[in-house]
């Protein structure tokens, strides 16, 4: 379980009346919004605030079944409505039968000026409480033209309407300027703990309902009337407060828990990439399975792959320059020099290949490709369709590649990492067509190009958009094993990968 879903947990706990015992003395909560009506009642008759026409009383009938009446004498059954049974002596309200609810004044966005008023934006409300480290501050003149529909109070609480939509606070500073895209909550602190309303609001329960209601496309935005009839579950107010205590004394311990277990889980992961690494360091060097000399020597392959690729020249599917090749080899002085024409030059490598093994680079067997054009409706093979994160676009015309290709990411962060294709469709933009000899045993292959993903990330070429730099590509030293082993390798491989996932 992470931090977040044991906070989660806790929340949900606390506003089902399950993180602390009941007291049958407590005042029930029927009581207690009985005394907010009656207050409500007295500050119209005062004129000091406006009659609220939708008001409404929830009570439970001798059906058991839930109901509301309002003003005007209109009951309707809500038992649709309700999320969960309550506990004996909790009441079941609207939040604008509780709170007063204004939104944001309509001024744009004022500049910090360093001093002055704290100006509470979306970003500065945080879990419960306000995050004022680096807050923009106005003047005196900027405080009042933003607060000129209500003056933010000491245990006011400020939501949230976006980014990040749902969050919730309250306001220990009584001196705090409203910003845009936030409602003020006033509750009948006598009566409802700004505290319990914070974390009611921020349980998983109602942070899902109000932010699946909510309006915007682009960016998540609470709907300001889903938000003022959402539903609250009220308990007595001394449990209210025993709510509070408790869970304020649990989330210490809660994002304690929280940090550590995501040092874990870094921990784990680097634990887990450094294994995979360790494990494909020496495969590509021979030591992750016994060479056999009755199998098919690797120099025999080199002449399949010559061969291959000049049929390929004929078809017209690769260039008469893409079959030429360097003649790699070890000296007696156990070092790897490379030959191009008349021209030996020594190698510098990290790696030793076993003596049964050629050495090439990996140009001699992978070609970056552009893709056939072609025309016709066929979906857009882009990274985030392979990765199952989008239903995909169709198009008209593209590069187009048939199932069961590999194409390699050539743009991005990600560049250097190979799919393959699951169906016939045009590659996307970001995308080249990687081409493999038959020759070899792809995942042996594949398993190399994994293995250098994070040197191919280092060496990418482009500032705006990193872009995988071919030349290094075409030139990293790839030990070719006969074709046997490839398999046995790939094997062993993909045999330890599943042990350390547990699978």
């Amino acid at each position: 379980m992470t931090g977040k879903q044991l906070k989660n947990s806790i929340l949900q706990w606390a506003i089902q009346g399950k993180l602390v015992p009941q007291d049958p003395n407590d005042e029930p909560a029927s009581v207690l919004l009985e005394k907010i009506r009656a207050e409500k009642a007295r500050l119209v008759k005062e004129g000091k605030i406006k009659k609220d026409k939708k008001e409404s009383i929830i009570y439970r009938g001798d059906d058991n079944s839930y109901y509301e009446k309002f003003a005007d004498g209109k009951v309707v059954c809500i038992d649709e409505e309700i999320p969960f049974e309550i506990p004996a002596g909790w009441e079941w309200c609207r939040l604008n039968g509780i709170c007063y609810l204004i939104e944001d004044c309509p001024h744009s966005t004022a500049p910090d000026e360093g001093y002055g008023y704290p100006l509470v934006r979306t970003p500065n409300i945080g879990f419960a409480k306000l995050e004022l480290n680096g807050v923009h501050r106005v003047c005196e003149e900027i405080y009042k033209k933003r607060n000129s529909r209500a003056t933010p109070q000491h245990h006011d609480l400020i939501f949230a309407r976006e980014a990040p939509a749902g969050n919730i606070a309250v306001i220990e500073e009584e001196r705090v300027c409203l910003g845009q895209r936030t409602v003020l909550v006033r509750p009948f602190i006598k009566y409802i703990n700004p505290y319990y309303l914070a974390y009611y609001i921020l349980s998983p329960l109602s942070q899902k309902s109000l932010v699946a209601n909510s309006s915007g496309t682009t960016v998540t935005h609470v709907n300001l009337a889903d938000f003022r009839t959402y539903i609250i579950a009220i308990p007595p107010y001394s449990e209210q407060i025993r709510i509070v205590d408790k869970t304020k004394q649990l989330l210490p311990f809660i994002d304690k828990y929280g940090k550590c277990q995501i040092r874990l889980e870094k921990l784990n992961e680097s634990i887990d990439n450094s294994l995979k690494k360790s494990i494909l360091q020496e495969a590509i060097q021979g030591r992750l399975v016994p060479q056999n000399c009755s199998d098919e020597p690797a120099s025999s392959l080199l002449q399949h792959i010559k061969e291959e690729k000049l049929r390929l020249v004929k078809e017209g599917k690769l260039r008469k320059k893409d079959v030429d090749g360097s003649l790699i080899y070890k000296g007696d002085d156990n070092k790897y020099y490379e030959q191009i024409e008349e021209k030996v030059l020594q190698i510098d490598t990290d790696y030793t290949f076993p003596d049964t093994w050629e050495v090439v680079r990996l140009s001699h067997i992978c070609r970056l490709m552009d893709g056939e054009k072609k025309e016709g409706n066929y979906i857009c093979l882009d990274a985030k369709y392979l990765r199952g994160k989008s239903s995909g676009d169709h198009l008209n015309k593209g590069k187009f590649v048939t199932k069961g290709d590999n194409i390699i990411l050539v743009d991005g962060e990600n560049s250097g990492e190979v799919f393959s294709v699951p169906h016939d469709g045009y590659m996307g933009s970001t995308f080249k067509h990687l081409w493999v000899s038959k020759v070899m045993y792809l995942p042996y292959v594949l398993y190399f190009i994994q293995f250098y993903k994070d040197l191919l990330r280092n060496s990418k070429k482009g500032a705006a958009i990193p872009h995988l730099n071919k030349e290094f590509f075409y030139s990293l030293l790839i030990g070719i094993p006969p074709y046997q082993e490839q398999f046995r390798i790939a094997e062993k491989i993909e045999l330890i990968t599943k042990k350390i996932k547990g699978i």
